[in-house]
């Protein structure tokens, strides 16, 4: 258990920081006197590269070793946490971001891999994802919550100040918490024109969506960079196919299970976090509400998906793990239509509460169903990737998800950017965020008709452990 709660504490750290900074986004404006087009960056630089880098991350903890690698992650980000409070320029503030999101890219798939390979029983496994599973949706929600607390106590540096200590005594618990996995293969050497494809084509890819919506679907950026990420990826499985040591297996994708998670788990994160961005937006720029009210209103929600993710866990152990992903995803969706009612004149009791709560709910219930069906039957050569995965797929959701929620919204304000909400009509900004909701909701009920059609009953069954298959 100590060993469990060091890696969920590394890993929520880490999602943490794919919101914090949001409420602190003016604040650092101000004091470093970012234009207001390259704000964006403060959070993409860090999620691109945390989420080009994950399947590199994840083969390099099967190769060299989880807790090695998962110490050198911690290091980095820890480090780079540190720059960024210190930054006093925007390059320098930009530099670290992008360096915490190396770091992060290390240390989550090696602590997902850890987490599965320390705990080979059934049932302690399951209860181990779920409690990985809740951090890993509820970060979000807390880094909201966070953000606003202390960017209105403190100041915006200690957002990224608060990793240093963390990070610090992680470091100093993990050689006597975890394990000193030697690698899992005899392998030697890395596949490095399949890492640079693959972390290359990624990082356009997430480039090109997160910038779509102010450079246009159809633009030449757009349909360029999408153009050569596509290319990129098919080069990356062509190279794959043929070297001696890949760095992805393409076996994995012919375990249905593990697709089927892998794409529920875009849908599902990109859903939470994409309410979470437009919900931000409507408390303060609509409702008026300050940064700390905003933090403590998403607390709630938060609270909801740590405890139905844990019941998750159990429900997949009684029922298997299809109709908890189904159910999980359609609750979802309910709420996300709930959302979509929100009113220029609401009120969050009204309004918010009861939408977010049953969106939590239903992403927490099927975020615990996707993290044990991605890895059930998962060889031990192969946890690291298939974490790398999984988690490649958490930091997709929103760079697949939001930026075509944002442009629903953006046709509907009929605005070039949502950065300048505050200064439109609140009910016309409100209803685009409406039609956004809508559309996350259809794509939550999306993703259950697939957990539905796609996967069998007996993909983690009832009673059934988890447990890996030993090569």
């Amino acid at each position: 258990m100590p060993a469990l709660i060091l890696l969920c504490t590394a890993q929520f750290m880490v999602i943490l920081d794919i919101t914090v900074v949001n409420v602190a986004l003016p604040t650092i404006q101000a004091d470093l006197g970012i234009a207001v087009e390259d704000l964006q960056w403060v959070i993409t630089a860090y999620t691109v590269a945390f989420g080009g880098l994950l399947l590199l991350g994840g083969r390099a903890a099967d190769l060299l070793g989880r807790r090695s690698v998962f110490l050198a992650g911690l290091a980095v980000f820890t480090a780079a946490s540190l720059a960024a409070a210190l930054a006093e320029s925007s390059t320098t503030l930009l530099a670290a971001r992008a360096a915490q999101g190396v770091g992060a890219a290390l240390l989550s798939p090696a602590a997902l891999s850890l987490v599965t390979t320390i705990f080979p029983d059934g049932p302690d496994r399951r209860r181990a994802l779920a409690a990985w599973a809740a951090v890993a949706a509820s970060g979000g929600a807390f880094g909201v919550l966070a953000g606003g607390v202390i960017t209105e106590t403190l100041d915006w540096p200690a957002v990224f100040l608060i990793n240093v200590p963390v990070g610090i005594a992680a470091a100093l618990a993990a050689p006597r918490l975890l394990p000193a996995a030697r690698p899992t293969t005899r392998e030697r050497g890395v596949d490095l024109a399949g890492a640079a494809l693959v972390t290359a084509s990624l990082a356009t890819l997430i480039y090109a969506l997160v910038e779509a919506p102010a450079a246009g679907w159809g633009s030449t950026q757009t349909v360029g960079l999408l153009v050569a990420a596509g290319a990129g990826l098919a080069a990356f499985v062509a190279v794959e196919a043929n070297v001696a040591r890949p760095l992805v297996q393409l076996g994995v994708f012919r375990r249905r299970p593990t697709v089927v998670a892998v794409v529920l788990m875009v849908a599902g994160m990109g859903t939470v976090l994409s309410a979470f961005f437009f919900l931000t937006l409507y408390l303060q720029q609509v409702l008026g509400h300050t940064a700390l009210e905003t933090g403590l209103q998403f607390l709630p929600g938060a609270l909801v998906l740590v405890a139905t993710a844990h019941a998750g866990g159990h429900l997949v152990g009684r029922h298997g793990a299809k109709p908890v992903l189904v159910a999980g995803m359609a609750l979802g969706g309910t709420g996300a239509l709930l959302l979509s009612r929100i009113d220029a004149d609401g009120a969050y009791l009204s309004d918010v509460l009861p939408g977010l709560l049953v969106l939590d709910a239903g992403i927490g219930l099927a975020a615990a169903g996707i993290f044990i069906t991605a890895l059930a039957g998962v060889g031990e050569r192969e946890a690291g990737l298939v974490s790398g995965l999984v988690t490649t797929a958490h930091e997709l959701g929103a760079a697949i998800v939001l930026p075509v929620l944002s442009t629903i919204a953006v046709a509907g304000i009929g605005a070039a950017t949502l950065d300048t909400a505050s200064a439109l009509d609140p009910a016309v900004a409100t209803a685009a965020f409406g039609d956004a909701f809508t559309a996350a909701a259809a794509i939550a009920f999306g993703a259950a008709a697939l957990a539905l059609v796609a996967l069998r009953s007996g993909d983690v069954a009832p009673g059934t452990a988890p447990a890996m298959a030993h090569h």
